[in-house]
Order: structure tokens, then sequence, then C-alpha cells
């Protein structure tokens, strides 16, 4: 053969292959956007004025899907989980109390969501007290009394320890930082994560697992304790909108969840309680178009057509608030 005939040989060669990798490329392209699920997905995306970070997965059958997940997101008032984690780990470890003291003073109270900004000061209330209130009413001044009780450097060690490497606490809320802030901070505000990682972190009160240790006997009651603060989680227009009618204030809730919001960012993150198994949705969206802060706020529609089609795809037999009991799992 001459040097020509093979150069011409290795040019079909390689032709082929192209060719072949083209076709199976375009083959497996194709089956994803043939899934149901992922084309309503898509859909639901594309109608919406802003951007979408999604991050779902059925713990049950590890079914996940995925949407800009890893993408560095506003936590707004997500953020709150990685408080209520650190509470967790620290009673566990013997560092805080459910029934220890916080003590609120006039100058502590700040503006925007919760009721302590409107109680008498000075007042003492229970680290229960503050760490419900920071979750189901989301309050601001309560966050920032846990923020002088944990700090946000304890909180944002734990996060790494855990795994959660894009996810930050960075201050207090509607105070000026005390102490050097990243360069990405101006950006981001409050905190930053990711879908995916705030998925990792709502989990693990799901799975029970708190720490990288072995579990303890006393897991079960924390986890129980989280996840019946989230179950009872004031705002309900996301998430739980097409999927629930009960009010978070009664027994038998199947969402337990966490929201943020700013003026251009609505998020929210769940733990769903179904007949097929545990689901973890969570869903941030940004530089909405819709800015209003009505009950029928575009992104917090968007959220909740995103988070019927994921439960009708995956549960289809409904939802189950047995489900949300928390069973450790071995590390």
């Amino acid at each position: 053969m001459t040097i020509n005939s093979r150069c011409n040989a290795g040019r079909i060669q390689t032709a082929l292959w192209a060719a072949l990798l083209y076709f199976f490329a375009s083959y497996a392209i194709g089956q994803q956007v043939s899934d149901p699920l992922t084309a309503q997905v898509n859909q639901i995306i594309e109608a919406h004025k802003g951007k979408v970070a999604l991050y779902a997965e059925n713990l049950a059958t590890h079914q996940v899907l995925t949407i800009n997940a890893d993408v560095p997101v506003k936590t707004a008032s997500v953020i709150k989980l990685g408080i209520l984690y650190e509470a967790l780990e620290e009673i566990r470890e013997g560092k805080a109390r459910w029934d220890e003291p916080i003590a609120l003073k006039k100058d502590d109270e700040v503006s925007g969501s919760g009721i302590l900004q409107f109680l008498d000061a000075p007042l003492t209330l229970t680290l229960r007290d503050v760490v419900t209130l920071m979750i189901d009413l989301s309050d601001n001044t309560a966050t920032n009394l846990l923020i002088d009780r944990f700090g946000t450097a304890s909180v944002d060690a734990r996060m790494q320890s855990i795994g959660l490497t894009n996810t930050y606490l960075y201050k207090k809320i509607s105070k000026p930082a005390t102490e050097p802030m990243p360069a990405d901070q101006p950006k981001f505000g409050l905190g930053k994560t990711t879908a995916r990682e705030m998925a990792m972190l709502i989990a693990r009160f799901g799975n029970c697992q708190l720490s990288n240790a072995a579990p303890t006997a006393a897991d079960p009651a924390l986890c129980s304790t989280a996840i019946e603060m989230l179950q009872h989680q004031f705002y309900r227009d996301a998430i739980p909108r097409y999927l629930e009618m009960l009010d978070s204030s009664e027994l038998g809730t199947a969402i337990a969840n966490k929201t943020g919001a700013l003026n251009a960012v609505r998020n929210d993150v769940a733990l769903i309680g179904t007949k097929r198994g545990l689901l973890v949705l969570s869903v941030f969206t940004y530089d909405n178009t819709d800015q209003s802060w009505q009950s029928d706020n575009a992104a917090e529609l968007t959220i909740a057509r995103l988070a019927k089609v994921i439960v009708q795809a995956w549960a289809p037999d409904g939802l189950n608030p047995e489900t949300l009991k928390p069973v450790p799992t071995a590390h």
C-alpha cells in the first residue's frame, strides 16, 4: 500500500468514527429531550421571565433531574437551613440546649419578615423559640440572634465539612458586616449556594444524617424537631401551592420546606413525603422580571408548576406525611 493510500484509509476511518460519535451523541440528546418530564420542565422554565436553577431527586429510586444545579445563586432566606443544621449539630455535641435562654434587646430588631421586631424588648426566649421563628416565619431578627449565638464562621465551616463547598452565610441581615467580606459578597448578599447543595442539605434532615460520625440515639428526636419546624412553614405559595391544601399549622402536612425571597429572587427547598418515597426539590429563581410581592408572583407560580409536574411524574399515587419521619442512615 502506498503512503497516499494509507493516508486516505486513515481519513476514511477517522470520518467513520466521527459519524458514529455524532450518531450516538444525537441519539442520547434525543432520548433526553423525548423524556416527558424533562420536556414539561423545560417548557415551564422557557416560559418563565427570569432564570431558574433546579435539583430534584427521588431518594427512594435515586431518579434525578437537574437544571443549572451547580450555578451559584443568591440564597436569600434559604441559608437559614444552614443555621438550623448548625443548631442541631451543636445540640448533638452538647454545646447548646433547646431550653437555653436567648436575650432579645431593642437594638437587635431588624425589619423584614418576622414578628420579633414588633414585640416589646428586652425579652428572653429559648433557643427552640428563636429557631422556630427563624424557620416558620423566616424571622430576620431571630436569624441574627442565632448568628450571634453560633457565628457565621461556624456555619460556614460546618457546610464545608459536609461537602457543601459553594454554600456560605456571609453576614447578619440588615446589619453592617463586622469582618472582611469575600469579593463576591456584594453580588450574593446574605449568602451563596447552589440548587444541588441546598438539596443535599435538606436531604440530611430527611435521612437524619447529622455530622459525619455514626448515628446516635439522640439523632431521630433532633431530626424530627427540625422537620416539624419545616412542616409548619408559613410561606407556602411556591412548592406546596398545587400539591396540598392543608394549613401548615395543622397536623398531616407532607411538605417540609424553607423559602427565600428578594425583589428579583424567589427560592424554595423542600422535603416532600409521598406514597412512593421521599422527594427532595430545590428551586432557585433569579433575575426575575416580576418583582412584586403578591401571592401570585410569577416566579412562585413557576416553582409551583415545576413541583406539580415533578411530583405527578414520580409519585402519581399522592403524598404521605409518614414518609417524612426521619430514619437515620449509616454514614
